[in-house]
């Protein structure tokens, strides 16, 4: 820094001197000319600089950089470095941002990337595929202005974006999308579409296998069931033997009975034609048929105890929560010891109306848990088997609660039983009848 004013401070100094030297020997009118004529000459070098530096800046370029004198070279030296030093990082941003939109031509998915606005900055080919964009027109664009779509639009404002978003298009009604916004960087947001088309095509074809492969066994395994069933009753049948073999062949067939019967279920629930036939449901009415099956299967050996905690009543289909809520409480008696007590609770859990079976049985392992509503999961093959249950019983529970925007809690301790619970949404609850409402209908 000092060498870089030590030229201008010397011809400073040597002017003061000289100016100095002729007060003393010409006199102060002359040593003031003297020094008046040295700035003006001094000024007018500076001016010229400032000139040159003034025409540059109206277009500047790192190869047009203009070459001074003195203080002027140093100023100009270090203003080439800095456009030089500019320049390539330039350069390397440059050659960054075009590998990342290669990159982001060649994902297989659509990427587009949004401002804290919901406005187009960038997006790549398969997104302009997927949405109907063109970039080169649509920069800038908000995007909601250009994917009308109402479940879009409100998962867009909505600012829940940790599940993806199904959705088919107008403008291609034979496309099936997923679309996920991830909030990153100043506000920013990356939207992903995902064709899975392909997809739902092999999950339509797998439920129809199993809805027609469950069609085509439950008439003969009716009719086999019911051939066994006669001949189980028959008095001439003399043979230990033979009847073992033949109730061993009967609960068989009413096992697979029961699997193809949950088949069915799981592929009514699962297909998207299968609309949600929705009533207001008298929820205790509907406990208190649902205590007394309970009772019935388990034949005495639990203490089965109802608990109704309000009166609320939802609006939902009355064959779906029988479903759910029996196979709940069927799993908790198959699994509860003898003697165990088993409890069914309607009441609130956080002010959400919710269905609770809490037993005293063999309890469920932490691990296990998170996995307990896929579709066959088993803890324990054989004491599946032993039980009678079909493993598809809680993936029943799941869809039936996912159909009414409900959610199923799960807490369970090894030893110590389990408890599950079906908690419902406030806008889930229905009015009830008035009292003269019941009566007329009775």
């Amino acid at each position: 820094m000092l060498s870089f004013w030590s030229r201008p401070l010397t011809l400073l100094t040597l002017l003061v001197v000289s100016t100095l030297i002729a007060w003393l020997l010409f006199g102060v009118v002359a040593a003031l000319a003297g020094f008046s004529a040295a700035l003006l000459i001094w000024l007018s070098f500076h001016l010229r600089n400032l000139y040159r530096f003034r025409r540059w800046l109206r277009n500047p370029s790192l190869d047009t950089v203009p070459a001074g004198t003195g203080l002027w070279a140093g100023a100009f030296a270090a203003l080439y470095r800095l456009l030089r030093r500019q320049s390539q990082s330039e350069s390397r941003l440059s050659a960054a941002l075009s590998r990342f939109q290669r990159a982001g031509a060649a994902i297989p998915e659509g990427m587009v990337i949004l401002d804290e606005g919901d406005r187009i900055e960038w997006c790549n080919p398969k997104a302009e595929s997927h949405l109907g964009l063109d970039f080169t027109r649509d920069e800038g664009q908000q995007i909601t202005y250009l994917v009308r779509h109402p479940q879009f639009v409100e998962y867009l404002s909505l600012l829940n974006y940790n599940e993806p978003l199904e959705v088919r298009l107008p403008r291609d009604a034979d496309l099936l999308l997923t679309i996920q916004l991830v909030p990153y960087g100043d506000k920013q947001k990356l939207l992903l579409s995902r064709d899975i088309t392909h997809l739902e095509r092999v999950e339509t074809m797998r439920r129809d296998f199993v809805a027609n492969v469950s069609h085509e066994l439950r008439t003969p395994l009716t009719v086999l069931y019911g051939f066994l069933e006669t001949l189980v009753g028959m008095p001439q049948l003399d043979s230990d033997m033979t009847r073992r073999t033949l109730r061993l062949m009967q609960e068989q067939a009413q096992r697979m009975r029961r699997l193809v019967e949950d088949l069915l279920t799981l592929s009514r629930l699962e297909s998207s034609h299968y609309l949600l036939s929705e009533e207001s449901v008298d929820v205790p009415a509907l406990m208190r048929g649902l205590y007394q099956d309970a009772v019935t299967l388990s034949a005495g050996h639990h203490r089965v105890q109802l608990k109704i905690e309000n009166a609320d009543w939802l609006t939902a289909s009355v064959q779906e929560l029988r479903s759910a809520f029996g196979n709940l409480i069927s799993n908790a008696i198959r699994y509860t010891p003898e003697d165990g007590e088993i409890y069914l609770r309607w009441h609130r859990v956080d002010g959400q109306p919710a269905f609770t079976v809490e037993d005293g049985g063999i309890g469920i392992d932490a691990q296990h848990i998170p996995r307990l509503t896929e579709r066959f999961y088993r803890i324990d093959d054989g004491r599946s088997r032993e039980t009678g249950g079909t493993g598809l019983g809680l993936a029943i529970v799941k869809h039936v609660l996912s159909r009414h925007q409900a959610r199923l809690d799960i807490s369970s301790e090894l030893g110590h039983g389990s408890r599950f619970s079906a908690v419902f949404p406030l806008q889930r609850l229905a009015a009830q009848p008035a009292p003269q409402d019941v009566q007329l209908s009775a």
